[in-house]
């Protein structure tokens, strides 16, 4: 098997959770990276043996690099994706695809225009118990979906964050829960009727979201989720993480905690990959984004960090899932099937554009007061 050779752009907490994914998966051989933060690129340097680059741009002309996974902050993706496509090499672009419906235009349009693969992700719909959800929903064994309800509770606001990080909470956070549903639905999204809510006046952001969306044919979803650091959703999971580590109750309130007192950008460069503070945690079981219950005909499906339970007419078992030997190896598929072996993703420019429509729409309606059509969207391919 040929290793696709990968460059990164950006060593921040993005790559941090891709970085066991890319030591371990025997497909991919990172060869270089760009980060302005010296202590990222040394510890690169020791733990992959690739190259390291302060300018971007020298990273995307090195002729080495097949393609570039793009994990900078939001407000770079575009520009930078749109300059790797140009220089023929395929792109893996972190959640949200952009900050603007245009931006994603851009970006597809390039992706196309020079021939190369565009992939966004990781978003909890590369996730195995969900991609499984979806195997049993394609079996047609427990009818048409109907309804899907989500919900996650995090701390999510008070792990430390730039002010554009604070601004851009909903849409970074509801590109999973959009991702998830979008991948389970039926079909495509039709419209968003959708409330945020504003309640610490320390932290200026919308830190929390309750969406209703519309499903073309009738079926339709609820989005609930709250990132203010009090109840815990993965209680509900069994105290897994939602990157799969195990989780301690005992350590209720950390991140307040851990934020209180301290200078917030010098605290977030500590804990991110190479800073003095940074650490990874074991991966155990799947990762996951809180409460997923698909509501078919015949069943309720609920994607776990073990697997998916199933609760039918007559029954009620869990399908189990073995641990991951490589954690998000689903985003690997999309990558390597795509730039090595020419397959189209399932996660590509049209899907991210749309994810990204409706969490824009989620905002809109709730600034507004109104529903809001959706003119995007696309829908998972059914066997």
């Amino acid at each position: 098997m040929r290793k696709l050779k990968l460059g990164v752009i950006g060593l921040g907490r993005a790559f941090a959770l891709m970085a066991p994914t890319l030591a371990r998966d025997p497909r991919v051989e990172l060869v270089g990276a760009a980060d302005p933060r010296a202590e990222a690129l040394r510890q690169f340097e020791s733990e992959f043996r690739g190259r390291a680059y302060t300018v971007v741009k020298d990273l995307i002309k090195d002729p080495q690099v097949e393609a570039i996974y793009i994990a900078t902050p939001h407000e770079h993706h575009a520009e930078q994706a749109v300059a790797a496509a140009a220089a023929g090499k395929h792109v893996l672009v972190e959640k949200p695809m952009a900050l603007s419906v245009d931006e994603c235009r851009e970006m597809v349009a390039a992706a196309r225009k020079h021939g190369v693969a565009l992939i966004v992700g990781h978003s909890h719909s590369f996730d195995l118990p969900v991609l499984h959800a979806r195997r049993l929903i394609e079996s047609g064994r427990f009818g048409r979906v109907r309804m899907i309800s989500a919900l996650n509770y995090t701390d999510f606001l008070y792990r430390p964050r730039r002010p554009e990080e604070l601004r851009n909470a909903v849409l970074n956070q509801s590109s999973h829960h959009v991702d998830i549903v979008r991948l389970l639905a039926p079909a495509p999204l039709k419209a968003v009727r959708a409330h945020t809510g504003m309640w610490d006046a320390a932290r200026p952001a919308e830190g929390a979201y309750a969406a209703l969306l519309k499903i073309e044919g009738g079926a339709f979803a609820s989005l609930v989720y709250s990132g203010y650091a009090h109840f815990d959703s993965d209680e509900f999971m069994g105290w897994i993480g939602e990157s799969g580590q195990k989780k301690d109750p005992a350590q209720y309130g950390a991140a307040r905690k851990a934020l209180a007192g301290r200078d917030e950008l010098s605290f977030k460069n500590a804990r991110n990959y190479g800073g003095a503070e940074f650490r990874t945690s074991e991966i155990v079981r799947h990762p996951h984004f809180g409460v997923i219950i698909v509501s078919c005909e015949k069943a309720d499906l609920r994607p776990l960090p073990n697997g998916v339970m199933i609760h039918a007419d007559d029954e009620q078992r869990l399908e189990p899932l073995a641990a991951p030997e490589v954690p998000r190896a689903g985003v690997i598929d999309e990558l390597y099937d795509a730039a090595v072996n020419r397959l189209t993703p399932l996660h590509d420019g049209a899907w991210g554009l749309a994810t990204t429509e409706a969490c824009l729409a989620i905002l809109e309606s709730a600034r507004s007061g109104r529903e809001v059509p959706l003119k995007q969207q696309t829908s998972a391919s059914r066997t």
